[in-house]
């Protein structure tokens, strides 16, 4: 799945070809996404201007004219500009439109992604208020991790996955930062004192701008908005690498499950 940093890297490919445009129409193939695209987009989204291109956590926010549409892009999503003379292929569901030669076209293989489309207020949208701040956001820091994880006997790795604390960080993400921070993932949150909560923090926030920096992890499903892989993968320091030397202390990376997903760490770096 496409985490916080392949979103922001898409974001930031695609902003400068769609900011200031405006939308023609919309082509949806396939309206049987993770939830049905709205039967009234097209006539919604038609000759709205496009004003920014942002994110919030793992969905993309193209807010326009008249209304915002809300993107995420699932377990296999991806987002290009392409010339509109090349044809869709099978698994190329939705096209925006620009009146020129371009549009953006939606790919979505195992069809989990979402196109939605809100004319309130977006923060004030079901799958957006109740998220937690955004890692790399200015109210992200190490206190709040501290303050939020008191008397909490969830194992670390769980609590900053979790959406509601800290938005957008996933499963890749969370087995580097921690290891980075040196703390094992099944430690509970409510047992990690202020010091370590704040290296965490600083740790979170640098293995994402790293990764962001990086064009983001070569996942299998995952283009960027000029169809190039991410570079981030080689740069991974545990996730993925089972048995394979820590490259700190040379002891074998171990792998287990946690929260229903794989847990790298190493077992004596990470206490």
């Amino acid at each position: 799945m496409p985490e916080l940093p392949e979103v922001e890297t898409t974001c930031r490919g695609i902003e400068p070809h769609l900011a200031g445009t405006r939308v023609h129409h919309v082509t949806v193939r396939q309206k049987q996404l993770r939830w049905p695209v709205p039967g009234a987009l097209a006539r919604e989204i038609a000759g709205a201007q496009i004003r920014q291109v942002t994110r919030r956590a793992k969905y993309l926010l193209i807010g326009t004219s008249q209304g915002t549409l809300i993107i995420h892009l699932g377990m296999s999503g991806s987002l290009r500009i392409v010339d509109d003379s090349e044809a869709p292929g099978k698994h190329d569901h939705i096209d925006l439109h620009f009146g020129d030669s371009r549009l953006l076209r939606y790919t979505d293989p195992r069809r989990f992604g979402a196109w939605l489309w809100c004319t309130q207020p977006v923060e004030q949208h079901p799958l957006l208020a109740a998220l937690g701040p955004e890692p790399l956001g200015d109210s992200f820091h190490g206190d709040y991790l501290f303050h939020q994880s008191r008397g909490r006997k969830l194992a670390i790795k769980s609590f900053i996955m979790d959406s509601h604390i800290l938005a957008g960080v996933g499963n890749i993400y969370a087995n580097e930062a921690l290891f980075r921070a040196g703390i094992h993932p099944l430690r509970a949150a409510g047992r990690i004192s202020r010091a370590r909560h704040a290296v965490l923090a600083d740790a979170i926030r640098d293995v994402l701008e790293a990764a962001i920096h990086q064009g983001g992890t070569t996942l299998r499903d995952f283009l960027n908005s000029e169809g190039k892989p991410g570079y981030f993968r080689q740069s991974l320091e545990v996730y993925g690498r089972t048995s394979d030397p820590c490259p700190r202390c040379g002891t074998p990376i171990r792998e287990i499950r946690s929260g229903q997903r794989s847990t790298f760490y190493c077992p004596r770096c990470q206490r």
